[in-house]
């Protein structure tokens, strides 16, 4: 098992160990107050989230560090829980080591922004990017957490309520000395944040696609961090106290950077990043002029009205809510022209196309091109997938790796191989059907142009073959009975020729061409289908090992028709015995309400029959098509054939 396996199982028992304690500390209490209820609950949710998080990453990703980190801020909520509810317990019954435990919790606080610094620096790939400057960065913050907790243990300062009866202990310091080596370090560590920042944008620029949509995920919950601490400093300045801002910021911390942390690095596919980045902004912008706006109400109305001014600075809020719901849609358009400029480039090129194509001054055939330019991307190419395929192939024919789906009404329709935002794959959506029609309509085309050209070929060469069968058989044969017959004519009185033996030869070669001439009939057109096609079918039946199946209702088919299926059901029988060396060959021929003929023909042969190869299969094809009717040929290596023709047969 990896070491980063083991370090977040370790760290899930503690969290669990953790959990159980704080549980059960409120038993030992009398009574249970609000906070102790509110912290218990919070720890739960938290380390529950976060830690299971952890573990479900770490082991989709065992040797990935990501997951012990996100187990090790599920760890920081159940702690920090513990010596809370530790220490309330203690004020209505004293335990053993409360103050000291609580004066040595007073700088532990650092630890919530610890484990998100730190997947700062290893995000994703669970390792530290080559270069002194993330070891630096590393070390800092470890170095500065540690001093931070241990000189603000030393603080002197009274506690606020209700722990100000609780005294200190331990040794301190001077509050002077304390605040002169703290704001240092608090310094340093909002230094080391914006070097996690940098360490993070470096990795960004050298990454590729795949990693490069993880770090913007990530980056999605990273923004708690600062987020948090600046609602912290916001709180002390505007209100004094601990109120719900904090908390707000804490569960983003807390809840956010680890679901999207793991949605990052297991599914960074499932939606478009940047639409989220574009929604978290936009809201958080208006969340921002909102509070703004509330702070501003509630100083005005503290210095106006008193006490009285939380319900003013609430009712202005509001109104300034329902007033920014119209101009939400302007910011987020301005926040997209601001971060995604490519993005936007890129639509608002989609868009001109189908306008320039719309009025006849385009081809929709020139997307490719113009998603080029736009996203500066001189690679990038566009597939489209042509009905009944199952590859995407370009406007050449050549196929498209996989890439950003490009799909309409929920199927996919064609595909973008290059970095392509998915807003950009949808708009386009129109296009590459218009192309994808358009290609299919050209494919028609030149299968049609290509049939005729066949049938053309094929009705020369079976008309010279017909000439030499006529001319090497049957005529040859009859004029060596006319002679034969001329030469009794002569002989016939003087008694010189044997005119019966003469006459005998001349009627068993008068069989024979006959015979010959039936034979070649036949190759026209079968006369067993005078008949109709089932009997035909099964006098083909007696000649291979054929399950024959027919319905029909009786009523004569048209003679074409007849035909065609026929020749269909002998081809297909044919290659099967011929070469897919079938054993089991099964024919089944179908008719739906008097308008459509249904012939299908399975065998168990080996497969791997390719219609383009050879004259027999696209002859059929072509015989088909003649007649408005569809051949499908499936025909997968070890998996045997079938050939299904369709065929219209309202005479």
């Amino acid at each position: 098992m990896p070491w980063p396996r083991r370090l977040s199982l370790a760290t899930a028992l503690l969290t669990a160990v953790v959990l159980v304690a704080c549980c059960a500390l409120p038993a030992v209490a009398s009574s249970v107050s609000g906070g102790v209820l509110f912290a218990l609950l919070s720890a739960v949710v938290a380390g529950t989230l976060s830690t299971g998080l952890g573990l479900f990453v770490s082991r989709r990703r065992p040797a990935n560090l990501v997951g012990f980190l996100l187990t090790l801020i599920g760890f920081v909520p159940p702690l920090e829980a513990l010596l809370d509810i530790y220490a309330q317990v203690s004020l209505a019954r004293p335990q053993p080591g409360a103050e000291t435990i609580h004066q040595l919790s007073a700088g532990l606080w650092t630890l919530w922004y610890v484990p998100v610094l730190l997947l700062m620096l290893f995000f994703p790939a669970g390792r530290l990017p080559p270069g002194r400057f993330s070891r630096v960065v590393l070390y800092g913050v470890l170095i500065d957490t540690s001093l931070f907790i241990l000189i603000a243990a030393l603080d002197p300062t009274p506690y606020d309520p209700p722990f100000e009866e609780f005294g200190h202990p331990l040794p301190t310091l001077p509050a002077s000395v304390i605040w002169f080596i703290l704001l240092p370090l608090l310094g340093l560590f909002m230094a080391l944040l914006v070097s996690s920042a940098l360490v993070m944008r470096h990795r960004y620029r050298a990454a590729g696609p795949v990693e490069r949509a993880q770090l913007k995920w990530f980056s999605l919950g990273v923004v708690a961090l600062p987020g948090t601490l600046l609602l912290c400093w916001a709180n002390y300045l505007l209100f004094g106290e601990l109120t719900s801002l904090i908390w707000v910021g804490l569960a983003a911390l807390c809840l956010g950077v680890p679901a999207l942390t793991a949605l990052a690095i297991l599914r960074h596919d499932l939606y478009d990043v940047d639409r989220a980045t574009s929604a978290v902004v936009t809201w958080g912008l208006v969340t921002a002029g909102l509070l703004a706006v509330y702070s501003a109400a509630s100083f005005t109305g503290g210095l106006a009205l008193g006490r009285g001014s939380a319900v003013t600075a609430a009712a202005v809020t509001a109104l300034v809510a329902v007033a920014l719901v119209p101009v939400k849609n302007r910011v987020r358009r301005s926040v997209d022209r601001r971060f995604y400029p490519v993005r936007e480039r890129a639509l608002a090129a989609v868009a001109a196309l189908e306008r320039e194509v719309h009025a006849g001054r385009a081809r929709p055939e020139q997307l490719e091109e113009i998603l080029r330019d736009a996203l500066n991307e001189s690679r990038l190419r566009v597939g489209f997938l042509l009905p009944g395929g199952t590859e995407f192939h370009d406007t050449a024919g050549t196929p498209v790796a996989q890439g950003t789906e490009v799909r309409l009404a929920g199927r996919a329709i064609g595909v973008i191989d290059g970095p392509c935002p998915r807003e950009v794959a949808t708009a386009s959506a129109l296009l590459v059907e218009t192309v994808r029609l358009r290609l299919e309509l050209r494919h028609a085309l030149t299968e049609v142009e290509a049939s005729r050209s066949r049938l053309l070929k094929t009705g020369y060469r079976e008309r010279r073959r017909l000439e030499r069968d006529l001319h090497d058989g049957a005529q040859s044969r009859l004029v060596s009975l006319g002679m034969a017959l001329r030469l009794a004519q002569r002989h016939l009185d003087d008694g010189s020729v044997d005119v019966d033996g003469l006459l005998d030869q001349a009627v068993a070669e008068l069989g024979t061409a006959v015979a010959e001439l039936r034979e070649l009939a036949h190759g026209l057109r079968p006369s067993s289908l005078d008949d109709g096609l089932g009997p035909a079918l099964e006098a083909l039946a007696v000649r291979a090992p054929v399950r024959l199946d027919w319905r029909l209702d009786g009523r004569l088919l048209p003679d074409d028709v007849a035909t065609t299926a026929y020749y269909v059901a002998s081809e297909a029988v044919t290659n099967a015995v011929k070469h897919a060396e079938a054993t089991s060959i099964a024919v089944t021929v179908r008719e739906n309400g008097n308008r459509t003929l249904y012939v299908t023909i399975r065998d168990d042969g080996h497969g791997g029959a390719d219609p383009h190869k050879g004259s027999g299969l696209s002859g059929l094809k072509d015989r088909v098509a003649a007649l408005g009717g569809l051949l499908h040929i499936t025909s997968s290596p070890g998996g045997g054939t079938t050939v299904e023709a369709v065929l219209p047969c309202v005479s």
